[in-house]
């Protein structure tokens, strides 16, 4: 028996259960060929020691390394996202032998340079990445080399692989209808850059819904969802002032609306009588905004959660037709119906 300061090993674990190392081995990777009581019998005393795996003796053995890459793109466009989608990641892989690594990735580095580094040197046995591009070199370069990935966000590429995604052309849907009934006939969308592929389907939505409501638009080409607070300020002030200028806009991050109201009130304009807005809403921000704004709900920690279920499943090799996975937008209105699951129809396939 090791002593309380060793460290626990496989061998102790073998001792107090009086199994041979390689079945406690296999229990401990939840084989199946091990039974039910036994796997859990061993991981109980496993838990109940402290033991903790050698990873780099793993890693030589198997060539797994049970770790979790989440290529993170910091950006202010959405409140919370890391937070969330980390939690929502962290939540999905508690039971599992996966660890999560947080894998950085800065604007002016080459979108290839995290992925490169992850193929070069074995460092996770699978990624979880966000912000796609419709000719994502991310995507090729993992396909092409058959290491296992889930997006957060689709590409159109043709090629098929594993995603979870929002439904931002409903959400563009939604919002313009809302507008529209509270009277709303000159509409402005604040769209993300065009690199990005949301930027394309919340357009789509928008327009269409623009069209069968018979309302004038606007796509700001001034700015964007990346653009800067005071930037996002000034193009309302200027646009306020030209001829018939929005008296709606759906904003596709929270803080770009909250440069909208800012604008607004220093123009002595209210929310709610003289203009509306719609905002996708993914913190708990706009609960406490007074006066109320409309919002429709994006579920990042969700997203989060089933990336990482959905990654777990493709590591075990499961086709990646069975692994894609589009969000419905949840209704948030200022009228308080909070937590309606809008009627945007079946959209879930994973």
């Amino acid at each position: 028996m090791a002593r309380r300061s060793d460290r626990p090993t496989l061998r102790t674990i073998a001792e107090i259960t009086g199994l041979a190392v390689t079945t406690v081995s296999r229990a401990l990777l939840d084989a199946p060929q091990i039974a039910l009581e036994t796997r859990q019998r061993v991981q109980r005393v496993a838990r109940e020691i402290g033991y903790q795996p050698d990873r780099a003796a793993r890693h030589l053995r198997t060539g797994r390394t049970n770790v979790i890459s989440f290529v993170l793109d910091p950006h202010d466009e959405l409140l919370g996202f890391s937070t969330s989608m980390i939690s929502g990641l962290t939540r999905a892989l508690r039971d599992t032998q996966y660890h999560l690594v947080i894998t950085p990735h800065f604007a002016e580095a080459p979108t290839l340079d995290p992925i490169e580094y992850i193929l070069r040197n074995r460092t996770a046995d699978g990624v979880v990445f966000s912000r796609t591009e419709p000719d994502d070199p991310r995507v090729k370069l993992l396909v092409e080399n058959d290491f296992p990935f889930v997006s957060h966000g689709r590409t159109d590429l043709g090629i098929e692989h594993a995603f979870v995604d929002y439904d931002n052309a409903g959400f563009a849907r939604m919002a313009v209808e809302r507008l529209v009934a509270k009277g709303r006939r000159r509409l402005a969308l604040i769209l993300p850059p065009q690199r990005f592929t949301f930027h394309r389907y919340l357009r789509d939505g928008f327009l269409a819904a623009a069209a069968e409501n018979g309302v004038e638009w606007e796509l700001p080409a001034e700015i964007n969802l990346d653009s800067s607070a005071a930037d996002l300020y000034a193009w309302l002030g200027w646009r306020l002032e030209q001829p018939a200028p929005p008296d709606g806009v759906v904003c596709a991050g929270e803080v770009s609306a909250l440069s909208i109201m800012a604008a607004l009130s220093d123009r002595g304009l209210k929310v709610g009588e003289d203009f509306d807005l719609v905002v996708k809403q993914t913190s708990q921000l706009y609960d406490e905004v007074r006066p109320r704004v409309d919002a429709v709900y994006e579920d990042i920690a969700e997203a989060g959660e089933l990336l990482g279920q959905l990654l777990v499943r493709r590591i075990a090799g499961e086709p990646v037709s069975a692994l894609q996975h589009l969000q419905e937008p949840i209704l948030r209105f200022a009228d308080r119906s909070h937590g309606t699951r809008a009627a945007v129809g079946a959209r879930q396939s994973a």
